[in-house]
This record gives C-alpha cells, sequence and structure tokens, in this order.
C-alpha cells in the first residue's frame, strides 16, 4: 500500500510543481535585456520562449506514462536535478543559440517533473485531503504563472552581482537542489500496478501533432512566415488524424495507449479539457501582451512591469484557497462566477487603458488587475480539479500528463494567436489600440468558455 503524503510531502511537490511553470513566463520581461546582451534578434528571443514551450508540451504525457512505470518519486527526482542542471546551463549560455538549446532541454525536463506531482497527489490522497491538494494544485499552476513575470522583473531589476537576465535562470539552481532534498525524504513512492510499455507510435505522432501546429504559430512571424512554416501547418491536420486513429487502434487491441481515448468519454475530463484550452489560449495571450505593452508601449523597467502583476497575483492565490469551500456548496456554479469576473476585470483593464494611455500608472492598474486575477483563481484551480476528479489511479499519470499537455498547449497557442494578432497590429494602430483589440479578442473568449462551463459535471466528488 502507498504511504500517505504528509504535509512536508504536498508542500514539496508543489514546489517542484512551480518551477517549470515560473519557467514558461518568467522570461517574458527579461527578453529586452537578453537581446542587448547576446544580440539575439526577434526570431531567437521567439525561439527562447517557444522552444522552452514546445519541448514542455511535447513530452508531457510521455513522462507522466515514465512514471507510472518506473517509479513517480523516481522520476520526480530525476526530474529536478536535470531542471537545475538544464536551468544552470541557461543560465551561462554564452550566446543566443546555446540558450535556444539549453531551454529546449530545460522544457524536457520540466516534462519529466511535472506529471509525477499530480499522479503521486491522485496515488497518495483520498477524500478530503485530494480535494485539498488538487486545490492547491491548481492555485500553485496559476499563480506561478503570474508571479513569473513579477519575479523575473525584480530579479532582472535586482541585477544581483552583475547577473542581469542570468538570474531569473540561476535562481532555479538552489530551488531545485532543496526541492530535491526534500522530495529524498518526504515523497512517498508510487507507481501504476499494471505497468505497461511505451507507446512508441503514439509518441511520436503526438510530437509531431504538437510540433506542426505550435513551432509555425509561435516562430512563424518573427521569421517572417517562410516556407518551411506553411508546410508544418498544411500537415499538422493529417499527423493530428494519425494519431487519433493509432490511439483507437491500439486501445481497441488491447494495448495501452499513450493517451488512452477512453479518457475523454469520462464527463468530467471531456467538459473540464474543452474549458481549459480557451482559457489558457486566453490566459498565455494576456501576460505577453501586457509584458510587451508595459514595457515598450509605457516604457516600464522590468521592476515595474512585475510589480504591475502583483495584485493579480494575490488576488489569484486568495481565490485559489477559497475554491474547496466554495465548490463544496456551489459546484459549477463557482467556474461560470470566475468567469464572468474574469470578464469584469478585462473590461475595466480595456477602460482604464482608453482613459489613461500613455500615463497608466502601476496604481492605476492595480483596481481591474485585481478583479481580474479574482476571477482567473476561481476558474482554473476548479477546472484541473473537475479534469482529475473521475481518473482512476492507474491512469493517474497519463491523465495528468494530458491536462497539463493541454494547458501548456494552450498558453503557447495563446502566446502564438493573440500575441501574434497584437505584434501585427502594432505597426498600423499604435500599442495602446494594438493591446485594446487583443483585450476584446479575450473577452470574446471569456465569453465562449462562460458558455462551456454549463457543461460541467453539476457537483464534484
Amino acid at each position: 500500500m502507498t504511504p500517505l503524503l504528509t504535509p512536508l510531502g504536498l508542500l514539496t511537490v508543489l514546489l517542484g510543481a512551480a518551477l517549470p511553470m515560473i519557467d514558461f513566463f518568467i522570461v517574458n520581461v527579461a527578453l529586452p535585456t537578453i537581446d542587448h546582451d547576446l544580440h539575439a534578434g526577434p526570431a531567437m528571443l521567439e525561439m527562447v520562449v517557444a522552444g522552452y514551450g514546445v519541448a514542455y508540451a511535447t513530452l508531457l504525457v510521455l513522462g507522466g506514462r515514465l512514471g507510472d512505470m518506473v517509479g513517480r518519486r523516481r522520476l520526480f527526482l530525476w526530474g529536478l536535478a536535470t531542471f537545475g542542471l538544464t536551468s544552470l546551463a541557461c543560465g551561462l549560455a554564452p550566446d543566443a543559440g546555446t540558450l535556444v538549446a539549453a531551454r529546449v532541454a530545460q522544457g524536457a525536463a520540466a516534462a519529466l517533473l511535472l506529471p509525477q506531482v499530480l499522479a503521486t497527489i491522485q496515488a497518495t490522497t483520498t477524500g478530503r485531503r485530494r480535494a485539498k491538494a488538487l486545490s492547491l494544485y491548481g492555485g500553485t499552476a496559476g499563480i506561478s504563472s503570474a508571479i513569473g513575470q513579477v519575479l523575473g522583473g525584480v530579479l532582472v531589476s535586482a541585477n544581483l552581482a552583475g547577473t542581469g537576465w542570468r538570474a531569473v535562470f540561476l535562481v532555479n539552481v538552489p530551488i531545485a537542489a532543496v526541492a530535491w532534498l526534500l522530495a529524498a525524504r518526504a515523497v512517498p513512492e508510487s507507481r501504476s500496478p499494471h505497468a505497461t510499455q511505451v507507446d512508441g507510435a503514439g509518441t511520436a505522432l503526438l510530437a509531431a501533432t504538437l510540433v506542426t501546429l505550435l513551432l509555425p504559430l509561435t516562430e512563424g512571424r518573427a521569421a517572417g512566415w517562410p516556407l518551411w512554416s506553411w508546410v508544418l501547418l498544411a500537415v499538422f491536420p493529417f499527423v493530428g488524424t494519425a494519431f487519433v486513429l493509432v490511439e483507437r487502434r491500439a486501445e481497441r487491441a488491447g494495448r495501452t495507449p499513450l493517451v488512452p481515448p477512453s479518457l475523454l468519454r469520462i464527463p468530467s475530463v471531456n467538459s473540464g479539457l474543452a474549458m481549459i484550452i480557451p482559457f489558457t489560449i486566453g490566459f498565455g495571450g494576456f501576460m505577453f501582451e501586457v509584458a510587451v505593452a508595459l514595457q515598450t508601449g509605457l516604457h516600464y523597467g522590468p521592476f515595474a512591469a512585475g510589480l504591475s502583476l502583483a495584485p493579480l497575483c494575490a488576488a489569484f492565490f486568495l481565490a485559489s484557497l477559497a475554491g474547496p469551500r466554495l465548490v463544496g456548496r456551489f459546484g459549477r456554479r463557482v467556474v461560470i462566477a470566475g468567469s464572468l469576473i474574469q470578464g469584469t476585470g478585462l473590461v475595466v483593464l480595456a477602460l482604464t487603458v482608453h482613459a489613461t494611455w500613455p500615463d497608466t500608472t502601476v496604481a492605476g492598474l492595480a483596481p481591474s488587475m485585481t478583479v481580474l486575477g479574482f476571477g482567473q483563481g476561481m476558474v482554473l484551480p476548479v477546472l484541473m480539479r473537475i479534469v482529475l476528479s473521475e481518473l482512476p489511479v492507474t491512469q493517474a499519470g497519463v491523465g495528468g500528463g494530458a491536462m497539463v499537455t493541454t494547458q501548456q498547449s494552450g498558453l503557447a497557442l495563446g502566446v502564438a494567436t493573440l500575441g501574434t494578432l497584437f505584434l501585427a497590429l502594432l505597426p498600423t494602430v499604435g500599442i495602446r489600440d494594438a493591446l485594446l483589440t487583443a483585450l476584446l479578442a479575450q473577452l470574446a473568449i471569456v465569453a465562449g468558455t462562460t458558455l462551456l462551463a454549463l457543461r460541467l459535471p453539476r457537483t464534484l466528488r
């Protein structure tokens, strides 16, 4: 029988989960400094972000399957060690090409690390303890995404020992080391009782599906939409269809596919993932647009740009703490209310930008950021709990991997779609109107997610 997860063990796995989530966003406010120091150029800068995100999203499900097979604690420790080493490589990179390669390796390490967190929680907690742990995980996921840019701004501005932008990567090394020591003592080992071999064909096709979609969308604009970007987008539907067919055939034959199609027949998984996709697209695009608009349009320094998001982080965290109690009483209505509050925050932010630009201050942004963060904090943690609520323990790793892959792919798509819309409008309408257009596009997405919330289970287990 697998030992129960202690409070210290839960804190340790949540610390491990925060590292890769923070690192998806922490570089946003450091990009101008990286460009200045390494003469990177727009295409290389986007690869610093996209290389991490594509490797991360592509390998997450495989990381979950490997944890089910060889042990989640073991993979968690390996993931922490490799994440720390690749972070060190990023921080010491002498040129832009080396930094991109190290970021790709860092994304692969994150894919080993993160799926073990959800799988460990699923396998070592029950009842109310599991509900609380999953809500804390959801809160960690959301606040880490927001706090990444705050922390990045602080570290770049502090210029610790002359490290500048390198500190946003080097800070991971001691944190990963501490988490490794804690995990070795406090995290119990668990694995699937019915270990299966890795689905090689499914792994290759999933990787091809995500790469052919995410790579051209995240890198195509900066590279001037070359032929290869259009070729990859044309190939995407074919490899995506092949992935679905191969996985269905494997499950019908009695084998265990990388992503069992039967997972999507579980109502909580189906409805939850359908809402996570648009939510994370909007969230990823928003964080990118704000980082660019504040630094380029309002000429905020890295610290001020990060500080502007502090109210969002605080409100998100408070809402995520209230989530378990609210869900127990109101069920899916918590998600609907959170989505409406998020939409209100976007409207207030758009009105603030329209009325005060170019004299918009950090204090002036605080009310809209607070409302926005509170709404987001009522949505994302609850959605994650919904997706995992009906998963059998034997599929904890693959289910958690599928959910986080969906989340990371949505974040990358948000940067690629809403971010590209924002950047494409800059030369013709200016930064303020480009930001307002992107915010209105996100508001339309929020309206869609509010309708999708009606498909969620009325109550949670």
